[in-house]
């Protein structure tokens, strides 16, 4: 079963970093990005290439997962996480950026 997880609006900033596009993301519980496993928290993710880059706001670790850049017809109005659960670990398909005319597919 696939599902949306709204984002508090709070946590959905678009950041601009020496001009990179980088965007405010916060997990509730810790996921599985890909084959990369990120803890509950708040994180920036920027995409490089064929990879996006998660960096924990705190710590300011970095993790890189493989990424496939999808365009939508129409810009959604927050950002949101598609996911789905197996075998109690949330296994995140796909990132609704708010505001953008495209998502992030791992």
């Amino acid at each position: 079963m696939t599902k949306k997880m709204l984002l508090i609006p709070a946590f959905l900033c678009l950041a601009l970093s020496a001009g990179t596009k980088q965007y405010s993301i916060s997990f509730a519980k810790p996921v599985e990005v890909g084959s990369v496993k990120l803890a509950a928290g708040d994180y920036k993710v920027k995409v490089d290439g064929a990879h996006a880059v998660f960096t924990e706001n705190r710590t300011r670790k970095s993790f890189t997962a493989p990424v496939k850049i999808e365009k939508q017809a129409t810009k959604p109005q927050f950002t949101a996480v598609e996911s789905k659960d197996a075998n109690g670990v949330e296994h995140v398909d796909a990132i609704d950026i708010g505001g953008a005319d495209f998502k992030l597919v791992f």
